[in-house]
């Protein structure tokens, strides 16, 4: 039965015979031509390189501070393969933590049975790629959402996909969607889709013949690791199951990272292009009800089309070529209406969907794209350049090196890699202490260079928090020479941090400073931190003097570049107090599970002058005041970044409300409630204005 469908779905591109020469050319030239432009817009080798290992070592990292009863985190997607399209929601797989599912009673053998809780599973009555999950009589679980869970059939209590989904819909984000086996929120600006899911250490039976067909890709020792790390459940059942409110789906999501981790740099682009292909054109202004195609289904047309060979060379010379014949097998998908899932072709996943008048209509669509040739690439506006530059001038193209663009442009993507995957949280000094010697014995392994300027910075972001987290455990409970020692402690790790942050980082000393009451030092602080930031080369988040920049540390180490020449939003985690003024705002994103606010450094130098100057230096303050009022009207991203408008409206509201200006403060907080709420701080905006209408009452 396998093999039928590894031979139904085995296809060869053919050049047609009588293409011309002229034609082959023009072919291989515009191959070149979009591989250039791919690199160009998703990103070269190296760029994907790094992006990967980032997110992995974040990822790592994450898991590793939480206990063994948290739950894990798995990012999937096009996020952990690479990808930054602005369009594409970020997916997180959440692991419920001690439990495990076995196909069969003789794996229980493996586990201890106090520390891992065992879900059995059956495949016998549902549809090929989902299965049922019941608990064997006599376990006693922890877990309360598994419990609420599950519903009695036949004397056995069966987990149930619907409700378990109900149920974690919203635990991350609150007020989520339920989408597909996720809930589905906004976080910022970008959608979060948190799929809640159970671990099988097994390979599922009904993907055993995977492991035949894996003869040329991927290598031996991905198709080992693959099925050594088994697979997870989804809370979703089929739609034409029998059970399909109690099924869940076998998920490959881990697999087929390691599989496009596995792809050379042409592969990934020529699936990149699928997905472009995909969004610009097939879907193109399509509601989401109205989308049958998907980039999954994009994803596993080229999975087969590297594993059955149907490319000789997969390379440069060849996008073009590789992206028909993917765009073929979809083709003939539709056609057919059946499109095998890679590991258990026996799951037909158009067999919900793309059926009847439906599967007509969209085959004609894609037919009549077909027939356009590659002139239909054109719709996608980040390739259309590339292409119509072959298509006007036919001469050779100079070079497709992936060494594309200046120092400037590689290191302000670097930098905004940094910046997002700088999210390490500790909450408290054991995990400040474990993450440190995690990353220490991480930066003694062997690494890429771009590895270690991102441990280093993480060294940064948990040196921080630890002297805030040490100044505040233990404020008011010891004498003055233990206060003092203490403090002096956290002093010198801020001061440490210096050695691997950003420039703008000077002011996390200048919060403790106030925060300990040393205004003059403070101050200090402030005015050396203000002219480092104002310097022509400092970039602050991609913005600055280019030529400047290159002139005073073009070509020194990412080391370097990133403590003299880098400024950036301070980062203040929500279950720290860094300053009481700004606990409100804290309290309120931590309400809606958001872990951070970040401060533009060129807004929050300015708030701590009027916090400090307000009494004994009016007049400094007053310009510190006008500086932020400034900043924030002309909305000039070279120092304040578009999302974090609603918290710099804010910070400006209560320093008119400091100030007395009580009218100006009620318009800024409204004006706060205007902007896109980035960091959710609303509640505490509300708050604020309530407080100032009951101040004009009395």
């Amino acid at each position: 039965m396998v093999n039928s469908y590894v031979k139904l779905y085995t296809y060869q591109i053919n050049m047609s015979s009588n293409a011309t020469q002229h034609t082959q050319l023009v072919f291989q030239l515009m191959s070149e031509s979009v591989y250039h432009g791919m690199c160009h817009r998703i990103g070269t080798p190296e760029d994907v390189g790094y992006r990967r290992d980032m997110a992995d070592i974040s990822e790592f990292l994450g898991n590793l501070l939480q206990r063994k009863d948290q739950s894990k985190v798995m990012i999937s997607g096009s996020h952990k393969e690479g990808f930054r399209l602005d369009k594409s929601d970020k997916d997180i797989m959440i692991l419920q933590p001690n439990h495990r599912v076995i196909w069969d009673m003789s794996q229980c053998e493996v586990y201890n049975a106090d520390r891992q809780k065992l879900i059995l599973c059956n495949t016998s009555e549902s549809p090929p790629g989902f299965a049922l999950l019941w608990l064997p009589i006599g376990i006693t679980y922890m877990n309360e959402y598994v419990f609420s869970a599950c519903v009695r059939i036949k004397e056995r209590l069966y987990i149930s996909s619907s409700k378990f989904r109900e149920i974690t819909c919203s635990l991350i984000r609150p007020n989520s969607t339920i989408h597909g086996p996720c809930g589905s929120g906004l976080v910022g600006r970008k959608m979060h889709d948190y799929a809640h899911c159970f671990v099988s250490d097994f390979w599922p039976p009904a993907a055993s013949s995977w492991i035949d067909r894996c003869h040329f890709w991927p290598p031996q020792h991905v198709s080992s690791d693959i099925v050594r790390n088994g697979c997870h459940f989804v809370a979703i059942g089929h739609k034409l199951g029998n059970h399909s409110d109690i099924e869940w789906r076998i998920s490959f999501s881990q697999a087929e990272n390691k599989l496009v981790y596995s792809m050379n740099h042409a592969q990934f682009l020529i699936y990149g292009l699928l997905k472009l292909f995909l969004e610009d054109v097939i879907n193109a202004g399509l509601s989401d009800e109205e989308k049958m195609l998907c980039s999954y289904h994009m994803k596993t047309a080229i999975f087969w089309a590297i594993q059955q060979n149907m490319l000789t060379h997969w390379c440069p010379e060849n996008i073009m070529a590789g992206f028909w014949i993917c765009f073929k097998i979809v083709l003939k998908w539709v056609y057919n209406g059946v499109c095998p899932n890679f590991f258990i072709p026996q799951n037909n996943m158009f067999l919900c969907r793309i059926n009847g008048q439906d599967q007509r209509n969209l085959f004609r669509r894609l037919y009549e794209l077909y027939e356009k040739g590659s002139s239909l690439l054109l719709h996608i506006s980040l390739i259309r350049h590339y292409i119509l530059k072959v298509l006007i001038y036919s001469g050779p193209i100079v070079s497709y090196n992936c060494d594309l663009g200046s120092e400037l442009t590689f290191d302000d993507k670097f930098y905004r890699e940094i910046e997002h995957s700088d999210d390490i949280i500790t909450s408290n000094l054991q995990s400040c202490a474990k993450a440190l010697l995690t990353i220490e014995r991480l930066i003694c392994s062997p690494l890429t260079s771009y590895t270690i300027i991102l441990l280093q910075k993480l060294t940064a972001t948990v040196l921080q928090s630890t002297a805030f987290i040490l100044h505040n455990q233990y404020i008011d409970k010891n004498g003055n020479k233990n206060t003092y020692i203490r403090d002096k402690k956290a002093l010198h790790l801020l001061r440490l941090s210096m050695k691997f942050g950003y420039v703008s980082d000077m002011l996390y000393i200048a919060m403790f400073y106030y925060k300990t009451f040393r205004y003059k030092d403070a101050l200090s602080i402030i005015d050396i931190s203000k002219v480092k930031m104002s310097q022509p080369y400092v970039r602050f988040r991609g913005n600055g003097q280019g030529w400047a920049y290159i002139e005073a540390v073009g070509g020194q180490p990412w080391s370097t570049k990133i403590t003299q020449a880098i400024a950036n939003n301070l980062r203040l985690d929500n279950g720290i107090c860094y300053i009481t003024e700004l606990l409100l705002e804290q309290e309120s994103g931590k309400r809606s599970n958001r872990t951070w606010i970040l401060i533009s450094p060129f807004i929050l130098a300015n708030m701590l002058e009027i916090l400090i100057c307000r009494h004994n230096d009016t007049s400094r303050a007053q310009a510190a005041l006008d500086n932020i009022t400034a900043l924030i009207q002309h909305g000039e991203e070279d120092f304040v970044a578009k999302d974090t408008m609603d918290i710099s409206w804010e910070i400006l509201g209560i320093c008119q409300e400091i100030n007395g200006n009580i009218q100006a403060a009620r318009f800024s907080f409204q004006q706060s409630l205007q902007q896109y709420p980035f960091f959710e701080i609303q509640l505490a905006t509300r708050e604020r204005i309530q407080n100032l209408n009951d101040q004009e009452k009395h």
